[in-house]
């Protein structure tokens, strides 16, 4: 068995070589790598397969929820609510500047915030929801949406492992994720299914006067050049990463299959392992699998022992982040969320990706199932 890796991005440009290249090489012959042609034509692009009206690329996915807040002119003291099952960058944003963050636990099958704890954690200064896709399926959107119009709240999208999932509404009416609340945040980190070869991250919007306004922040606030209307930030994606994802994005939609023809491929072979749960999909959402995450039992064990057989895993995420070390000051402690707490002991990822070959998920499977059944 050649070497299995988490993300095999090496194997995916060599499909696109060419085309990559030539992108890259037209780039550096216009000498246009601030703001030129291929980020607009990145953010149209984008714009146009998610289906959403204003997309606005920027550095990347932290700062993308920092322009997100700063846009919704959300102020020290105000309190917006967040999972705490996620990645340290949602909470990260807010911290910065100054917003209380408000946790709330999250689902404990679909692993996405549980939609029945919201509305206990809302006071007079909450402004917004951070809502985030985790994994690669939607959050349960209807009913988020429905108690931020209740109380007149914000709700920021936090995409960064959900692009190019799909939600279904009540109605029968879809959307993608990230397109749904007011804002709409995204990165491009080299390993994410759309994914540039540096940093990179975008806004998305169907708010006009939003569009506008994060456009400004991310560039020092001005609309004119030399002229700042506004608080703003440096935050540009650049145009060598930008004709990167042009390409990318036309494959985008076959990259999601294959990690969804993988992740089947997972289930039925690991379905029947009483000691593992696979991965729990929404019933309103698709789910493109940006990571195929495990219940287990004897998780370090479990680890080890595919280690050994040459399988890579990771565990997202080993603490949540109301106990993170640098949060402490937030006043959460142990056994404040308590299913938080226990899927960080038990959620494990296996290797996934566009690249997934089946003789690869079979070798990993026939391992995991060996280890349980002789240990």
């Amino acid at each position: 068995m050649q070497n299995i890796n988490m993300v095999d991005l090496e194997g995916q440009f060599l499909k696109i070589e060419k085309e990559v290249m030539d992108g890259i090489r037209s780039v550096i012959s216009s000498s246009t790598f601030i703001q030129g042609p291929a980020v607009k034509a990145f953010e149209k692009n984008l714009a146009a397969h998610l289906n959403v009206a204003h997309c606005i690329a920027c550095a990347n996915g932290t700062d993308a929820l920092q322009i997100a807040m700063m846009a919704l002119d959300l102020k020290p003291g105000d309190e917006i609510i967040v999972p705490s099952f996620t990645y340290i960058a949602s909470v990260e944003a807010a911290v910065l500047l100054g917003i209380k963050t408000v946790f709330v636990e999250v689902n404990e099958s679909t692993f996405n915030i549980d939609e029945t704890q919201i509305e206990k954690a809302i006071t007079p200064k909450t402004k917004a929801i951070l809502v985030v896709h985790l994994y690669g399926q939607s959050a349960p959107m209807e009913s988020i949406l429905a108690t931020a119009k209740k109380h007149a709240l914000f709700v920021i999208e936090d995409n960064a492992q959900a692009i190019n999932a799909t939600y279904t509404f009540s109605n029968g009416t879809t959307a993608k994720t990230g397109c749904m609340g007011d804002i709409g945040t995204t990165s491009f980190f080299p390993s994410k299914n759309l994914g540039c070869y540096g940093d990179g991250g975008a806004l998305l919007t169907n708010h006009v006067v939003l569009a506008e306004k994060i456009k400004m922040i991310a560039n020092h606030g001005q609309k004119e050049k030399y002229h700042h209307d506004l608080i703003g930030v440096n935050s540009r994606l650049d145009s060598l990463q930008a004709a990167v994802l042009n390409i990318k994005l036309k494959q985008l939609d076959t990259y999601t299959n294959t990690r969804q023809e993988a992740a089947l491929l997972y289930d039925s072979l690991l379905k029947t392992v009483k000691e593992i749960e696979i991965p729990v999909r929404a019933p309103y959402s698709t789910h493109v699998f940006h990571q195929y995450t495990l219940k287990v039992s004897n998780r370090s064990g479990l680890q080890a022992y595919l280690k050994e057989k040459g399988i890579p895993t990771m565990v997202y995420y080993p603490l949540p982040t109301h106990l993170q070390k640098g949060y402490q000051n937030l006043g959460y402690r142990k056994g404040d969320l308590p299913v938080s707490e226990s899927l960080c002991e038990k959620v494990l990822s296996l290797p996934i990706h566009s690249e997934s070959k089946r003789e690869e998920i079979t070798y990993i499977c026939e391992a995991i199932i060996n280890f349980y059944q002789h240990g």
